[in-house]
């Protein structure tokens, strides 16, 4: 594919808006594609369109109307069986369609790596009632883990530590789903060490990785990353191998965020999105070229270099809204640049969403610093001097 290509981009929030940047940097023409207008994506390419895209009649006409050489899938919400059919018919979808249908849906690709593959998850199982997750639990054990077979950022994901507790997180799954399947994974609860997202490249010139990433959540959603996060040998190759056997499987090409647990005595595969990852976004900071940067050339087909840091630690950390608001204004940019120096730098991008909801992220505060800790810190205060103020 040239650098020419014409994209259709499925979704348009701050991973899709980062992409258009680094895909237009190579020449290629995007339109952005979202459920409402002024979407981050749609902020910064050549045209957009407004439709759900889990309107499959919308979907097709939009393709129809666009006439994309690449279709690139940015969210969960779609109506993945039309990708399947415009691809039988000649259009390119990124990585592909089947990689899109199994990977927005929890319960395929946990299938695909556990049973076809052999790769280590969690114990899990499905429930498509409240009956069915309590009868789960019961044979997974308590604490386990409850979230949608289909949702993005950990929304509709909790703990549940004891069988009381299950009624509630099953109403918390429902509500966060997307798409239109009542269906959650009920998981073993995993006492990792840490967890990593491994940044995946599947191009033309072969499979790479990206150094791996540190990150913590809350409410299941991601609140800040680090890269790299320190890892023994074995386990870096351990989640390399499992991430490739998945990769290749799924084939395609474009990039791939992997989730794995790390233990202290193994790596476990928890999930993969076919697409840059909201973890990766440290890599605006950290890597000579960014996950976005990385995606982009793998779809154009173009050749990827070595993946190499631009500094010895780096760090992101998310900044939040706490209320609906139509009208706000974002504050207090020049006290979070004014915390970088020559030596650790400071970058902040804010998204333009033009609207917020309590915890939706409305910006990420970048840092670099000597050290994975200090680089943390220094993420954290220049997210702090951030301000979402509300008129």
């Amino acid at each position: 594919m040239t650098p020419t290509a014409t994209i259709l981009l499925l979704g348009s929030g701050e991973l899709g808006r980062e992409f258009v940047i680094s895909a237009k940097r190579l020449g290629a023409r995007v339109i952005a594609c979202d459920s409402y207008a002024g979407a981050p994506a749609m902020q910064v390419a050549d045209d957009c369109d407004v439709f759900s895209m889990l309107d499959g009649d919308a979907l097709r006409a939009a393709i129809a109307r666009h006439k994309p050489d690449l279709i690139v899938p940015e969210i969960e919400a779609i109506r993945t069986e039309v990708l399947g059919e415009v691809e039988a018919l000649g259009q390119v979808v990124v990585p592909s369609a089947r990689a899109t249908m199994l990977t927005m849906n929890r319960d395929a690709i946990r299938d695909v790596a556990a049973q076809e593959l052999g790769v280590r998850t969690s114990r899990y199982t499905y429930a498509e009632s409240l009956d069915k997750a309590q009868a789960a639990g019961a044979d997974i054990g308590y604490p386990c883990v409850i979230k949608p077979v289909m949702s993005s950022s950990g929304k509709g994901q909790s703990v549940v530590k004891t069988a009381a507790g299950m009624a509630a997180a099953w109403d918390y799954a429902v509500s966060a789903m997307r798409g239109d399947r009542r269906r959650v994974i009920v998981e073993e609860f995993i006492a990792f060490d840490y967890e990593i997202t491994l940044l995946t490249i599947r191009a033309r010139d072969g499979v790479h990785f990206c150094p791996p990433i540190g990150h913590r959540q809350e409410r299941g959603d991601y609140q800040e990353s680090w890269q790299p996060t320190p890892m023994r040998p074995e386990h870096i190759a351990a989640a390399q191998e499992m991430a490739r056997k998945v990769v290749d499987n799924l084939g395609g090409y474009g990039l791939f965020g992997v989730e794995f647990f790390v233990t202290a005595d193994e790596v476990i595969f928890s999930e993969l999105s076919p697409r840059p990852h909201d973890t990766g976004m440290v890599t605006l900071i950290g890597q000579q070229l960014s996950e976005f940067d990385l995606h982009a050339r793998a779809i154009l087909g173009l050749p990827i270099p070595p993946i190499a840091l631009s500094a010895p630690a780096s760090a992101s950390a998310v900044v939040l809204a706490d209320r609906d608001a139509e009208h706000f204004t974002i504050t207090g940019l020049a006290e979070a640049l004014a915390l970088g120096d020559d030596v650790n730098r400071v970058d902040v991008r804010v998204f333009g969403k033009p609207v917020t909801r309590p915890y939706r992220r409305m910006a990420v505060a970048l840092a670099t610093a000597a050290t994975t800790d200090e680089a943390r810190a220094l993420a954290k205060r220049a997210a702090d001097a951030v301000r979402i103020d509300y008129r």
